[in-house]
C-alpha cells in the first residue's frame, strides 16, 4: 500500500475540482478563494507537478497495489480538470477582445496599429518574478505627510520619456491589509515597457484609520501626480486609474467623484479628475443599496465594524455609505471604464459587477467595456498566468485607445 501517493492525488483532485466549481457557501468563501485562485492561475504548473509526482511513483513502485491504481485514476481525473482550467484561462483572450470590440468598435485595434494577443512565455515560466531590467522603479516617495502609508513607487521606462500617459495603481486588501508592492505589477511592468509612467500607492488602512481616510489619501496621490509626475516623464493631464478588490472600489470611486470637495479636505481646488478607469474584481455596492445578501453581509460584518467609525452605523448614517459607494455615484460624466470580473469570484460575487456595469451603461456618455472571465477567481491578476497575461494586454489596449482618443480631442 502507498497511502501517501493516494492522499496527494486526492488532495490535488479536490483542488482541481474546486477551481472548476468553487464551493459556494459563505462560510467556505475564503478557503474556496485561496484554493481555487492558486490552482486555476497555476494550472500548468500543477499539471506538471502531478505528472512528475505520478511518474516518479510509478518508477519506484509500479502499479501492482490497489492504492496506486486508484491514485492513477485520481491523477487522470486531476489532469482532465487542470487541462480544463488551462483552456478556460486561455479563453480570456477572446473574452477580453470581445469586450473591447463591443465597447470601442470592431476597428479599434486598427486605430492602435496592433492587436498584441501573444503570450509572454518566459514570464509564464517564472510567474512570480516581477523585476524587469528595462523598467526603472523609484521607490518610497512621500506623496503626503504621514509615514509609510503615504508612500508611492513610480514605474517608468529605463530610457527617459516625456509627456507619457500615467496609470495610478491602488492595491486591494479589504481596506485593512496590503501594500503597493503586492498587486498590479504585471500590468505596470508591461505598460512601462510601452512608454507609460505608472504610480503604485500605499494608503491608510483600517481599523487604525477610518473612512474616508482611504479615498482622501488616494486623491492626495492624484494631487501629487498633478504636481510632480512631469519630473518623472509623465503627463499630468492624462491619468488612468486601476486596482483590484478594495483597490477596485477605490479606483472606481476616484473616477466617479472627480473634484468632490467633500473628499478633498484642504486641497479642494486641486484637479483630481481621471481620464479612464479599469477596476478589477472591485467592490461596487458599498452601501448594499442593491439588496444583494452578499453586499449586506459585507456591510454589516466588515465595513460597519472595521472600516467606518463605530459611531457611523449604516442604519442612521446610510448617506455616508452611499457617498462611498461607486454603484450610487454614477453620473453621465463618468470617464471611459473597463470593468473586469471573474465569474467564479468567491469574495465579491460577479452579479455586483454586472449591476455596476448596467448602471454605468445607462448613464455614462463614454464607453463602458465589461469582461466577465469564465473560471476566474478573485485576485486573478496578482502574478503572471495565462489568464492574467491576456488581461494585462487587453487593459493596455483599452488604455492606449482611450489615450489616443483623448489626444485627438486636445
Amino acid at each position: 500500500m502507498q497511502p501517501n501517493f493516494l492522499i496527494r492525488r486526492a488532495v490535488q483532485l479536490g483542488l482541481a475540482a474546486n477551481a472548476l466549481r468553487p464551493l459556494r457557501a459563505r462560510s467556505t468563501s475564503v478557503p474556496a478563494f485561496f484554493a481555487g485562485w492558486l490552482t486555476s492561475e497555476l494550472a500548468p504548473q500543477f499539471l506538471a507537478l502531478t505528472a512528475a509526482d505520478t511518474a516518479v511513483h510509478l518508477a519506484r513502485h509500479g502499479v501492482r497495489d490497489r492504492s496506486t491504481q486508484v491514485g492513477l485514476g485520481l491523477a487522470a481525473a486531476t489532469a482532465v480538470g487542470l487541462g480544463a482550467s488551462i483552456r478556460t484561462g486561455h479563453g480570456a483572450r477572446d473574452e477580453i477582445e470581445r469586450a473591447l470590440t463591443e465597447a470601442l468598435g470592431d476597428d479599434y485595434a486598427e486605430e492602435l496599429g496592433r492587436s498584441d494577443l501573444g503570450l509572454p512565455w518566459s514570464e509564464l515560466a517564472l510567474p512570480f518574478r516581477m523585476g524587469a531590467p528595462d523598467v526603472q522603479v523609484d521607490r518610497n516617495i512621500a506623496y503626503a505627510p504621514g509615514g509609510k502609508r503615504f508612500l508611492l513607487d513610480v514605474y517608468r521606462p529605463s530610457e527617459p520619456v516625456t509627456g507619457a500617459p500615467v496609470l495610478l495603481q491602488v492595491h486591494g486588501g479589504a481596506w485593512v491589509i496590503g501594500n503597493k508592492e503586492e498587486q498590479g505589477r504585471p500590468l505596470m511592468r508591461y505598460l512601462a515597457r510601452r512608454g507609460w509612467v505608472c504610480v503604485a500607492i500605499n494608503y491608510p488602512l483600517s481599523p487604525a484609520h477610518r473612512w474616508p481616510a482611504h479615498i482622501v489619501a488616494a486623491k492626495q496621490s492624484l494631487a501629487w501626480i498633478r504636481r510632480e509626475i512631469a519630473s518623472y516623464g509623465g503627463d499630468p493631464r492624462f491619468v488612468a486609474v486601476t486596482g483590484g478588490s478594495a483597490g477596485g472600489h477605490l479606483s472606481a470611486l476616484l473616477a466617479l467623484t472627480q473634484n468632490d470637495p467633500a473628499l478633498q479636505p484642504g486641497f479642494e481646488s486641486i484637479d483630481t479628475s481621471v481620464q479612464a478607469a479599469a477596476p478589477h474584481y472591485g467592490v461596487y455596492d458599498f452601501a448594499a443599496t442593491s439588496g444583494s445578501p452578499a453586499s449586506k453581509y459585507r456591510l454589516e460584518s466588515l465595513l460597519a465594524r472595521r472600516v467606518f467609525a463605530p459611531d457611523r452605523d449604516p442604519v442612521s448614517h446610510l448617506d455616508d455609505y452611499i457617498a462611498a459607494s461607486p454603484l450610487d455615484r454614477i453620473t453621465s460624466d463618468a470617464p471611459p471604464f473597463f470593468v473586469i470580473h471573474g465569474r467564479d469570484d468567491s469574495l465579491v460575487p460577479v452579479r455586483e459587477a454586472r449591476e455596476f456595469v448596467r448602471r454605468l451603461r445607462e448613464k455614462s456618455k463614454n464607453p463602458v467595456a465589461y469582461a466577465e472571465l469564465a473560471g476566474a477567481q478573485h485576485a486573478f491578476d496578482v502574478f503572471t498566468s495565462v489568464r492574467s497575461a491576456h488581461v494585462v494586454r487587453g487593459v493596455a489596449r483599452f488604455l492606449d485607445h482611450t489615450y489616443l482618443q483623448w489626444k485627438a480631442a486636445q
